[in-house]
């Protein structure tokens, strides 16, 4: 684990190949299984992840948030079965700056070596970082999150 004053690093290896890892990623209907913190609920809207830019929508839940929202993510790393990474901002908004980021590396034929950074370093909005006090996520909702991708991953 990795911790700065703008983002958590986790890694942990994952008991599948490089491939069913990111097939699990890409799909945004499998992100409220690998979600540690409890915010994702649902997909809204979306379809399986095939290049940067595409946007998906998350239901939400949180505390943070006053209750249920919605989330719109833009895709902002692709790199089949070693990257992908996206923005997430408020339903209807341009990203305020925090990213999720997977990097994979395969470290066998069912193994793959996963690393998540969640990063808000990019963040600049004085209120919004008042209002929400990063990091939302803790580290051990985020190796909560490296826990339920091998659960999901493995099944195959």
């Amino acid at each position: 684990m990795t911790q700065t004053d703008t983002s958590v690093t986790v890694t942990r290896t994952v008991n599948a190949p490089v491939d069913a890892v990111f097939a699990v990623l890409s799909d945004p209907h499998k992100h409220p299984a690998l979600d540690g913190s409890g915010f994702v609920r649902s997909l809204d809207k979306g379809e399986r992840i095939e290049k940067s830019g595409v946007q998906f929508r998350m239901n939400m839940e949180g505390p943070h948030m006053g209750g249920e929202y919605q989330t719109d993510n833009v895709v902002s790393a692709f790199d089949e079965n070693k990257m992908i990474g996206w923005k997430t901002a408020p339903a209807g908004q341009e990203p305020p700056g925090w990213e999720w980021l997977w990097e994979l590396e395969s470290t066998g034929a069912d193994s793959t070596d996963v690393t998540l950074t969640y990063d808000w370093s990019k963040v600049t909005d004085q209120d919004l970082l008042d209002k929400l006090s990063f990091p939302l996520v803790t580290e051990e909702q985020l190796e909560d999150s490296l826990t339920h991708l091998d659960e999901q991953a493995g099944k195959g």
